[in-house]
């Protein structure tokens, strides 16, 4: 494989990456820790990620239960929650902070749908970026010879089209799980 098909699928999988870790904190019908993964919390002036201040853990599959690690910051990891606008509503205790997930309406599921169906449309655009800038250097590379640079061009779009089945691979099963009731 030549260096210019490779950094093309070295961006491909790092797009393929960044979709993967968008679709994560889009919900699902179930609980999940991963649901808060995003959120970030103001400690001590430092803008730091929960799971690296707390222990957070599924209940029952509805609920999820967050440990501070330090009691001081309990307040400050509800209010980055109820902050981050990702419709949850919590409740703290003395040195924990309960979230009752609720169940998602259709209307919900369909917009939550959507959003990962834009993740992907979104990565498909990257993805075609990584090839275009393939194909820009391979042409810009005179000492390649004609028959050579044309197979290099057919790689290039063999490799994009597989990306691209990848991510509807993808954002399909997530959709899947999201209109899941």
């Amino acid at each position: 494989m030549s260096e210019y098909l490779e950094k093309a699928e070295e961006k491909m999988m790092g797009v393929i990456d960044n979709l993967e870790y968008n679709l994560k904190a889009i919900r699902t019908g179930r609980a999940s820790a991963q649901m808060l993964e995003r959120v970030q919390v103001d400690y001590y002036g430092a803008m730091t990620p929960i799971n690296q201040l707390s222990r957070v853990q599924v209940v029952e599959g509805t609920q999820l239960v967050i440990k501070p690690y330090d009691r001081q910051s309990t307040k400050a990891i509800a209010h980055a929650i109820a902050a981050a606008n990702i419709g949850l509503n919590p409740q703290a205790e003395a040195d924990m902070i309960r979230i009752n997930v609720p169940q998602l309406t259709q209307d919900r599921r369909n917009q939550l749908a959507k959003e990962a169906a834009k993740y992907g449309e979104e990565a498909k655009v990257n993805i075609r970026a990584a090839r275009r800038d393939c194909n820009d250097a391979i042409k810009k590379n005179k000492d390649i010879p004609e028959d050579e640079r044309k197979s290099l061009l057919e790689d290039c779009q063999e490799l994009t089209d597989q990306y691209i089945k990848d991510i509807d691979k993808i954002v399909d099963t997530k959709k899947k799980e999201i209109l899941a009731v």
